[in-house]
């Protein structure tokens, strides 16, 4: 792990931050499991309940952002770098998941292939996740450029900050937190 930082250290408003299929939604089910944190995902306050991605208005996404951003206590996974600054004023610390995007990819073909009916963090007994070459190109094309800029991005920030650049500082961060992954 790139920090020593106690999960106590990031205080009550933690959000993780990373690219598509990294491990972000399990991992803040784990701090959620241990800490119980009220668990936030991103990607369902973005994406109407009951749908294969379908986006809501921007205005309702925001709000609903706003709305989650307010509590006191949060773990809140999910990039929407748009709306990140608003998140930062009332974050207490921030992890930063580095993945490589061929690790990414294999695990969006696991996902799919394997665990399909985890969708936006969550199990969603009546959708299923498909392999779609618009993700695969999202990963290998654009994460990249993300990545470089999430990297800049951490330099900058100055709250309690933990950086994971690998699967096993990832598996290292689980051990020392003493956090269990949920299926």
């Amino acid at each position: 792990m790139a920090s020593s930082l106690t999960l106590a250290e990031l205080g009550p408003r933690i959000c993780i931050l990373g690219p598509s299929n990294s491990g972000k939604s399990t991992l803040a089910q784990a701090i959620a499991a241990k800490t119980a944190l009220p668990l936030i995902h991103l990607d369902q306050l973005f994406h109407l309940p009951g749908t294969h991605w379908q986006a809501r208005s921007e205005a309702e996404f925001r709000q609903l952002h706003l709305d989650a951003i307010a509590g006191e206590k949060w773990v809140m996974d999910g990039n929407y770098v748009r709306c990140l600054p608003e998140r930062l004023i009332r974050a207490s610390g921030i992890i930063l998941l580095d993945v490589h995007p061929a690790r990414s990819l294999l695990r969006y073909i696991r996902r799919t292939l394997f665990d399909a009916q985890r969708i936006g963090g969550v199990v969603s007994p009546n959708q299923r996740e498909h392999l779609t070459w618009e993700m695969i190109r999202y990963l290998l094309v654009t994460t990249p450029g993300h990545r470089q800029r999430n990297r800049r991005m951490f330099e900058q920030w100055t709250l309690p900050k933990v950086f994971l650049a690998s699967p096993a500082q990832l598996i290292a961060c689980y051990q020392a937190w003493e956090l269990s992954r949920a299926r």
